[in-house]
């Protein structure tokens, strides 16, 4: 009996030895820093498509192989390098006293006039105003910083010349570290940007310095105001101007003017250097020594002191990077065994990087950031959801809250909006500005999806900070969202039910005279009415009984055969291109979207399913996969949920820098990264209601997903 008792106690000592190591095991912090640090991107040559960007998220500059921004000519048709500040923008003078009242065309969805702002197929002034109204404001690059690069004879050097490129982005620090040799001499280049100031700062370290063939540049182009290129006109140099304002030994000023539009550059450096004006806009500085320091600091307004110097701004970097990658969420993937696991890491930790450079300021972003011009670098608000709820699931929302501050001060054009068209509240608009004036556009303008994400995101805010302070910031504006969505939906009385119409759906081939309840915008209302309802009790108020009949009689989702249709009115949905085209947005319903008693989730299975194998993924956008990842997700289907994630498509393609390729036009799209980082936080940390340990990922034992400080989606 004592010998069983010993035996008992050694296999109890034991278990309770196993139990403590496999919570140990659990409970085990993830190697952030061996995280971050295995994913650095390499670059080993020139190539349009791998250039880097280092930023602060109101600032960012995209650099070449050297470094520096020495050949952007060879990039203008890939990621192209540019210098961007979300307070840089431009108009062309407006000769013709055009007025944007001049874009306003009236349609009748409703029973009444509703003027809306267009483009027009007809020559004319409603043409010219649409046209320069939909260009201005257009964002500006600021100016390239590159290195002058010369033989012994002084002719300016190709690019073929540049000989064992290694460059790495180092992404614990937020800095670039670039190294090449020319014949027998060799280069290194550090590049950095300051985590608060609009300021690059390098060092630049190479014997070709004292030799002479190796010299820093500073040139600035006029505007293009193109729909999607690199913004650099450079001939016409008679429209702007480059002007030295101030100098002394260690620095200088440049003041440029560009018609109404004016900002500064402070250029600090170590040592002595020469500045000429080699020709209009362009600057050739010469340093003496063979390790030089720069810092430029580019201003709005005329600067009152001198820029500090280069390791200031590498040690703040530094500082900031650090904490970036140590606080908020972590995913760890070097546990899986899928072979696929490695690349989806790189993804997603490279996302988390470019979001934060390019979508964390304080306006909406634009689709390719601050790297490049798309839409005249113009801000889609039906896109802020995809550039920023990722940062609340990441527990990083105070990037996300940076951006909304600017609903605030567009709110009086989006309350004109909807007064002109006969609805209360504010009616947020579709593409836009810092200005917030309304960009004229035949689908655009009759988008409605952006409605309901001010609701959206100021909910995921609360969640993280739930306190009066949240509610009193935006509890104002959440009303007013909520006022113009109850007002726009329209009452069948024959069939006793709201209904949404007069539309164009995120599916965008879809056409405003004909929709009718769109499944996803549909289900959106549903959960936005919802949420405002909330926001009205913890304001202290009674729920509005106008809303919650709206909330109650919503339209169910139109199906047809037990598969949900693009929209009710939409005939033949699974025979037609036109409906199977463009963004599956009906598995936004319950994807981006929590289960609602509009959606039956048997039929939404059926949907995925018939999408998955038969929808026009040649005709889809980046974020249209995890989306489609996240539906997957919350209807079981893991194995679809990875694999949307890494669907082998054109438009799911990540490049060596993190972004997400579309085509030769978008070259770079951040609602696909932005979307994958919500995707992936919400395949770990679940959603509301959900019971399963990390439930978007398979349970084979292949995908051991290693995960902390994430939070669960609604």
């Amino acid at each position: 009996m004592k010998k069983q008792l010993n035996v008992t106690k050694w296999i109890w000592a034991v278990s309770v030895l196993f139990l403590l190591a496999c919570t140990e095991k659990a409970s085990e912090k993830i190697d952030r820093y061996a995280l971050v640090e295995r994913n650095n991107p390499h670059v080993t040559e020139f190539e349009e498509l791998s250039s880097l960007s280092v930023g602060n998220g109101n600032f960012a500059v995209t650099v070449d192989a050297t470094g520096l921004q020495t050949f952007p000519e060879l990039y203008a048709a890939g990621v192209p390098l540019g210098t961007q500040a979300q307070w840089g923008w431009h108009s062309f003078p407006n000769t013709e006293k055009l007025t944007h009242e001049e874009t306003l065309k009236n349609y009748n969805f409703r029973g009444w006039e509703e003027p809306y702002a267009v483009q027009f197929n007809d020559p004319g002034r409603p043409q010219d105003a649409a046209n320069y109204y939909r260009i201005n404001p257009h964002r500006l690059h600021l100016g390239y910083i590159g290195l002058e690069l010369t033989d012994e004879n002084g002719q300016k050097l190709k690019v073929d010349a540049i000989q064992s490129i290694n460059q790495e982005l180092n992404l614990w620090d937020g800095r670039i570290d670039s190294r090449f040799s020319i014949g027998n001499d060799s280069a290194s280049v550090r590049t950095a940007v300051d985590p608060v100031k609009d300021r690059l700062a390098a060092e630049v370290n190479s014997a070709m310095i004292s030799k002479g063939t190796m010299q820093l540049n500073l040139r600035f182009p006029y505007p293009t105001g193109q729909h999607s290129d690199d913004a650099s006109d450079w001939n016409s140099p008679q429209k702007h101007k480059t002007e030295i304002v101030s100098q002394d030994e260690s620095s200088f000023v440049l003041k440029r003017t560009l018609d109404e539009t004016v900002y500064y550059l402070t250029v600090t450096y170590s040592g002595k250097a020469t500045v000429i004006e080699k020709e209009a806009h362009y600057f050739v500085i010469t340093p003496e020594a063979d390790n030089f320091h720069i810092a430029c600091e580019f201003t709005d307004q005329s600067p009152a002191n001198k820029v500090s110097m280069v390791e200031e701004t590498f040690t703040a970097s530094a500082a900031y990077w650090q904490d970036f990658w140590q606080r908020g969420g972590a995913i760890d993937f070097s546990r899986c065994t899928d072979e696929r696991a490695p690349e989806l890491e790189r993804r997603i930790l490279l996302s988390q990087y470019i979001m934060a450079i390019q979508s964390a300021g304080m306006y909406p972003p634009q689709e390719t950031g601050l790297t490049y011009n798309s839409w005249y670098g113009k801000f889609h608000l039906e896109m802020h959801w995809w550039h920023a709820v990722h940062f609340a699931l990441w527990n990083r929302a105070d990037l996300l809250e940076r951006s909304m501050d600017w609903y605030t001060q567009a709110y009086p054009v989006a309350k004109s909006i909807a007064e002109r068209q006969g609805f209360k509240g504010a009616r947020w608009m579709k593409m836009t500005d810092p200005s917030a004036t309304e960009a004229p556009s035949k689908v655009g303008s009759f988008l409605i999806w952006q409605q309901p994400h001010f609701i959206y995101m100021a909910e995921l805010i609360y969640r993280n900070n739930p306190s009066q302070e949240v509610i009193d910031k935006y509890a104002f504006l959440v009303n007013e969202t909520a006022e113009f969505m109850a007002s726009f939906a329209t009452y069948d009385e024959l069939e006793g039910r709201y209904i949404l119409k007069g539309i164009i759906p995120a599916q965008e081939t879809l056409r405003a005279s004909e929709t009718i309840n769109p499944p996803f915008e549909l289900s959106y209302w549903h959960y936005a009415m919802s949420v405002a309802q909330q926001w009205r009790e913890r304001e202290g108020k009674k729920r509005k009984p106008q809303w919650d009949e709206l909330i109650d009689k919503l339209s169910p989702l139109a199906y047809q055969d037990g598969l949900y249709l693009a929209s009710e009115d939409a005939v033949d949905t699974y025979i037609d291109i036109r409906f199977t085209s463009d963004h599956p947005a009906i598995l936004g319903a319950l994807g981006i979207l929590p289960q609602c008693k509009l959606v039956r989730p048997d039929y939404m299975k059926n949907t995925l399913n018939w999408i998955w194998d038969n929808w026009n993924w040649g005709k889809t956008w980046g974020w249209d996969y995890p989306m489609t990842a996240m539906s997957a997700a919350r209807l079981g289907d893991t194995e679809k949920a990875v694999g949307a994630l890494l669907m082998e498509k054109r438009t799911n393609t990540y490049l060596v820098n993190g972004h997400n390729y579309q085509d030769s036009r978008l070259r770079i799209y951040l609602p696909g990264n932005g979307g994958l980082l919500t995707a992936a936080a919400m395949m770990c940390a679940g959603w509301d209601g959900n019971t399963v340990k990390t439930p978007g990922f398979p349970k084979d034992g292949t995908w051991n997903v290693v995960w902390e400080d994430l939070q669960p989606m609604p």
